[in-house]
């Protein structure tokens, strides 16, 4: 179903069971994990009220409305009186958590807990009470009447990119400028209306003011750890995790291949090591900006290492090799362009017998600049932070965002 939804009505029963709510989180978890649900959300409510009730409304609406039938569909509920660990939620963030040790911490710590199935969803479940954000952005999510469910949406496209010249770049991924796309409407038969994400909530509460759309019910904005790279490990090329992300630096050996596709796989090197980079088809330009690159440009490059490669995120290009390739020289008296004169018998011009030893070399402009690149949005995971949040920089051997 939609974890989402469900949420924001469980906010909504809990508040007529006159319960006092003072923060709605949205979390997302891995997105590597090869049994991750589509969004891969879990959703935590701060809330003053009696845990029994919160609880026995949360498996209810559950019960009711999580489509157990789907193989992927494995829920979790749980109810804690405190904040659990927070090293929970950076491993199920970054890594894989086993559910048997979320059972072992909810024994010590939780009040209640559920699960459905094979109850991966309490890892989730239990991930998003654990979760501590060093940074965090806002979600609004509109959600649609039941009535409307898996049938078109009815939203206005001009008025989604008046929002977006509105509130950008305190809001970002509301549509795909270059392609003249919309990117904030789902495509799925879910609730969800639409979604604009945002540095604060007033920017999204403005964004969607401008927006012309199909009546909604309600809608509900979200503190989300979306947008942060929360995802993202420091990596070294020969030691990096199956199912993790990662920052890595390295050298590019050989020039960029397209293969079948129309993907585009990058080797870079460090410390005598190598490591496949891949563009895939659906980041679009993305590809050919990998494509720009040559060997010898260092780059840090940012994805999920998955079957042996590390899937392209965002790439910074941190310094250049120059594009040097050797031609034959030219003939200054004819303005001609000469030819081998044999092997190794260096060049000759054909019509004066002029002659050079040597091939030219000639710098080529480059296509690209030093800098940060990224995938369209139509591409961007949830978790990945929009260059537009901030300039990144790369210096001595960190890390840093520059707001």
């Amino acid at each position: 179903m939609c974890t989402t939804w469900l949420g924001a009505k469980l906010i909504r029963d809990l508040r007529v069971l006159g319960f006092s709510i003072y923060e709605a989180r949205l979390i997302r978890l891995n997105p590597t994990i090869p049994f991750r649900t589509r969004g891969n959300a879990a959703i935590a409510i701060r809330a003053r009220g009696d845990p029994g009730v919160a609880f026995t409304q949360a498996c209810s609406l559950v019960s009711a409305y999580a489509d157990l039938k789907c193989e992927k569909t494995h829920p979790g509920v749980v109810v804690a009186k405190e904040q659990l660990p927070s090293d929970f939620y950076f491993k199920a963030v970054t890594s894989v958590c086993s559910i048997s040790e979320v059972e072992e911490l909810l024994k010590e710590h939780a009040l209640a807990w559920k699960g459905y199935k094979l109850g991966r969803g309490l890892i989730g479940a239990t991930a998003a009470i654990a979760s501590v954000l060093p940074d965090h952005t806002w979600e609004y999510l509109a959600y649609r009447e039941e009535t409307r469910w898996a049938t078109p949406r009815d939203v206005n496209h001009n008025s989604l990119f008046i929002a977006d010249e509105e509130t950008a770049p305190h809001t970002w991924d509301t549509v795909d400028w270059e392609r003249g796309s919309v990117v904030c409407v789902p495509h799925s038969p879910d609730p969800v209306l639409y979604g604009i994400r945002g540095d604060s909530p007033f920017a999204v509460a403005h964004a969607v003011s401008c927006i012309r759309s199909e009546p909604f019910p309600w809608g509900q904005i979200w503190l989300t750890n979306q947008g942060t790279d929360a995802h993202l490990l420091e990596g070294t090329i020969g030691s990096l995790n199956e199912n993790s992300s990662y920052r890595i630096c390295g050298t590019v050996l050989h020039p960029p291949i397209t293969g079948t596709g129309g993907h585009v796989s990058l080797v870079i090197g460090n410390g005598g090591k190598e490591l496949t980079c891949m563009a895939f088809e659906p980041t679009k330009g993305f590809r050919q900006l990998v494509r720009s690159l040559i060997p010898g440009d260092q780059i840090i490059a940012v994805g999920s290492f998955l079957n042996g490669t590390l899937n392209l995120e965002k790439f910074c290009l941190c310094s250049m090799e120059r594009d040097e390739v050797k031609s034959a020289p030219f003939c200054s008296k004819c303005q001609k362009q000469m030819t081998s004169a044999g092997a190794g018998k260096g060049y000759k011009c054909r019509k004066c017998g002029a002659k050079a030893p040597t091939p030219e070399t000639i710098i080529r402009d480059r296509e690209i600049l030093t800098g940060w690149y990224e995938v369209p949005p139509t591409a961007r995971r949830h978790l990945a932070r929009p260059l537009i949040r901030g300039k990144e920089v790369f210096r001595e051997g960190s890390f840093q965002s520059v707001s």
